[in-house]
């Protein structure tokens, strides 16, 4: 006989035993009877010797939804034998009774068959037998697996979210353990939908976002699995990935297919796709590792261009774990005082002298030494330290400033991370105050992506700065798209026109004519002229030609560092 077939009850034929009502029990009195049938639960009583002496029309009704052709219940024996019938609880439930008969206590187990759930509690009674009430749970469990199914469901587009995302990789890995199914992980991350939530509104960018997840699962097989895992963030799980040209295929198909035009609402919107991808097992056996290395994939395909896909290569570690030492170390290099002011003459045509410089910083780090700014600034932008840096940079070249003959101006280059600082003014206020430098000896160079942004705002701060003398130059002229329009929006002092254009004067003979254009332009709207880049004589001798007011570059100088200033001027002779 098996374990789970002996018997739980003493083994004397209980079946013989006399009627419940020829045997009261001080368990049960017939006053009880009405009381005990109106309550929701069914309710049994069990003698010692495995009789039911009470069975109420709920608990009769109960156990007939999950055992149909049990009539008459008058033994435990035949309450076991009917829930047998249940085996996806059998197991589980003989545990519950066996570990209640050899310590009493009360216990709790379910019993489930078909779309029915019952919660049985056995409770001992001292001396007499046990109380076993049921419950029909089925209603709520079904509620439990509605909201757990819920839960792991995005609310806007009803992707799998990140919960249900982990489960299904967590089982593709198990799969992959069991079988060798390889399977890849794609990032997908929208370009140029901010703007969309910005401009139009949330309403508007959540439309968006539907569409877009209706048009991601429209690539792919129903074995995998697309979800969402933030605001614009998308991810989608490729199973039974036989090469990299399956998944090279989709990423590319992304790509073309969530860059083309949608109709929301009235509106002809155009977004596009970054998308990074890690296959399993080769960039890694692990969520988390896959994760950021698909992640790793995705900031490559941004730093190239967006609108792009990348695969995940080892040498994207490196560079990011560089990234990351190269962040940490900035953020002490402000309170270390590793930053430095070099600074490059501009020299003005006529008078042959130097009316100003531009401040330019560098970052000399204590094992790597000198940092050009290339290497960090954009660094600095991306993770928000530039406003703090940027106020140092402003503070300092006020400061140096104050040393230099009083016809010299300082220029510095403000980003449209510090436009959208609040107190960009005030602070400009604090440093001239600090430094005693008076307001027309600072410029404020700006380039066309800080008039991209909230432009009336922008324009409101620049004319703020005009308003307390301090002079506002747009550097690299001609480079964007509307140049020319921000100088009818806003009466520039200076414009810079970009080394792009001197170094071609060689080579291409519009560079000449688009100097001379810029130059006359300046002319007629009472503004300073700089051509930057100026590294031959050939160079300075045309663009003296072409009508320009200043040059900057490498023939005049190369940034010097502040305390190498002064020796410098000293052989340039200060105007009459």
């Amino acid at each position: 006989m098996s374990a789970d077939a002996r018997p739980l009850w003493p083994t004397k034929d209980i079946h013989k035993c006399p009627p419940v009502a020829d045997k009261p029990s001080r368990l049960y009195s017939a006053a009880f009877d009405q009381y005990l049938n109106s309550v929701r639960q069914g309710i049994l009583f069990i003698d010692r010797q495995g009789r039911l002496i009470v069975v109420t029309a709920s608990a009769q009704k109960t156990i007939h939804h999950i055992v149909p052709h049990v009539q008459e219940l008058v033994s435990a024996r035949q309450l076991l034998r009917a829930f047998q019938a249940c085996r996806s609880s059998r197991r589980e439930m003989f545990q519950h009774l066996r570990s209640m008969l050899k310590r009493p206590s009360r216990t709790i187990f379910e019993v489930a068959h078909l779309n029915r759930t019952i919660q049985v509690e056995l409770s001992p009674v001292a001396e007499e037998g046990w109380a076993v009430t049921l419950e029909d749970i089925s209603a709520r469990k079904a509620n439990e697996a509605r909201a757990d199914e819920v839960a792991r469901l995005d609310p806007l587009t009803g992707l799998p979210n990140r919960l249900l995302l982990r489960e299904r990789l967590t089982e593709a890995l198990a799969r992959l353990q069991r079988t060798g199914d390889a399977f890849a992980l794609l990032l997908i991350d929208l370009d140029r939908f901010k703007p969309v939530n910005d401009t139009l509104g949330h309403p508007i960018g959540d439309a968006l976002l539907e569409k877009v997840a209706d048009r991601l699962r429209s690539t792919v097989r129903p074995t995998d699995t697309v979800a969402r895992v933030g605001g614009d963030e998308f991810v989608i799980l490729q199973n039974g990935v036989r090469e990299a040209a399956d998944t090279q295929a989709l990423a590319r198909r992304l790509v073309d297919l969530i860059g083309r035009t949608y109709m929301v609402e009235g509106h002809l919107l155009t977004i596009g796709a970054s998308v990074g991808a890690a296959f399993a097992p080769g960039d890694g056996t692990e969520s988390d590792k896959l994760l950021k290395n698909a992640d790793l994939a995705l900031y490559r395909a941004k730093l190239d261009g967006r609108g792009t896909y990348r695969f995940f290569e080892p040498e994207m570690d490196a560079r990011m774990q560089a990234r990351r030492k190269l962040e940490l170390d900035m953020r002490q290099a402000l309170a270390r005082r590793e930053f430095q002011l070099h600074y490059q003459p501009q020299l003005h045509l006529e008078s042959d002298r130097i009316t100003g410089c531009e401040a330019l910083i560098r970052w000399r780090h204590p094992e790597r030494g000198m940092i050009s700014p290339l290497d960090f600034i954009p660094l600095a932008e991306e993770i928000g330290l530039i406003v703090p840096i940027g106020e140092w940079v402003i503070r300092q070249a006020c400061r140096d400033a104050m040393t230099w003959p009083a016809h010299m101006s300082v220029a510095v280059n403000v980003s449209p991370a510090q436009f959208k600082s609040d107190r960009l003014v005030e602070m400009i206020i604090s440093a001239l105050a600090t430094s005693g430098l008076p307001a027309r000896r600072l410029e404020v160079e700006i380039t066309e992506g800080v008039l991209l942004q909230q432009n009336e705002r922008t324009l409101q701060t620049l004319h703020r700065l005009r308003e307390l003398g301090v002079r506002v130059s747009m550097d690299d002229f001609g480079t964007g798209y509307s140049s020319l329009s921000y100088l009818q929006s806003f009466p520039f002092d200076k414009i810079k026109i970009d080394r792009s254009f001197v170094k071609d004067l060689a080579t291409k003979p519009d560079g000449e004519a688009i100097i001379r254009a810029v130059a006359g332009l300046g002319k007629s709207l009472g503004m300073t002229t700089v051509a930057e880049g100026v590294e031959t004589p050939e160079q300075l001798q045309r663009i003296r030609l072409e009508g320009c007011t200043d040059v900057q570059g490498y023939l005049i100088s190369k940034p010097i560092a502040a305390d190498d200033l002064s020796a410098f001027l000293m052989t340039y002779p200060l105007p009459n």
